[in-house]
């Protein structure tokens, strides 16, 4: 990272680096506190070092834990993370604080809804979805199909990060959500992809898994209002556009 510095001397900093997922984080919390505790501290000493005018840092959705405040604001507490993966995602968000306080290094931390599209992570839950629907394989329906959950389509993710870098008022230390605004039921979820695909899925309904919370949605007026933040794509036509870039990627 040093090195990365000192040959760029950035004047701003984008950090989407981390070990994601909740569930692996069951499994592998070493690696999570490695990556993403440790690996953020590296970042935030040489934005220290170097002056760096601006640090956006991706956050997440997961902080806000057993919260049962719907839609989920940043003015809301987020201090009970449910899984060691938001649990480190909160630690950055406070780590970031700190230094934007004693190093007057201006920070933004951007908590993600449910991010998907083209690119997206293969634990992800509509990649799962659609490549073991065409696969004609059994897709895990987590807490029976009872989850709610803000899904954001990648494109208007990435138009967020890019007003939060151009923003007008500075803060020195600010957190944004970055979701849809809309709630949406896995079980709509799965109608949808299977109206896309015109295929059934073979689905295996199971319990609520540790580190999962029941419902998110995100309370954009923050966002909205400061970062002029507009997300624009429907969920039908966010599932509509992966499916086509899937077909297209794998040649189906």
């Amino acid at each position: 990272l040093k090195e990365l510095f000192d040959k760029y001397n950035p004047e701003v900093v984008i950090n989407l680096a981390a070990q994601a997922g909740v569930r692996y984080s069951l499994e592998h919390p070493e690696k999570y506190i490695k990556s993403n505790i440790e690996g953020f501290g590296n970042l935030l000493e040489c934005c220290k070092k170097q002056k760096v005018k601006h640090l956006i840092y991706a956050s997440s959705s997961s902080v806000y834990g057993g919260n049962k405040n719907l839609p989920f604001s940043e003015i809301n507490e987020a201090n009970h993370p449910v899984s060691i993966y938001a649990a480190t995602k909160r630690s950055n968000e406070l780590m970031a604080h700190s230094y934007s306080h004693l190093y007057n290094l201006p920070t933004t931390g951007l908590r993600f809804f449910t991010v998907y599209g083209p690119w997206g992570r293969p634990d992800m839950a509509m990649v799962k979805f659609v490549t073991n629907i065409i696969k004609k394989k059994k897709i895990d329906v987590f807490n029976k199909g009872n989850h709610h959950r803000d899904f954001t389509y990648i494109d208007d993710i990435v138009d967020g990060i890019v007003k939060a870098c151009f923003k007008k008022k500075k803060h020195k230390y600010r957190i944004y959500n970055l979701g849809s605004g809309k709630k949406i039921a896995l079980t709509k979820l799965i109608n949808t992809i299977q109206s896309k695909l015109g295929l059934k899925a073979k689905i295996n309904l199971k319990k609520m898994q540790k580190g999962d919370v029941k419902n998110t949605l995100s309370d954009l007026t923050r966002s909205k209002k400061e970062l002029n933040y507009n997300p624009r794509v429907k969920i039908e036509e966010g599932i509509d556009r992966y499916i086509k870039w899937y077909r297209k990627y794998y040649n189906i």
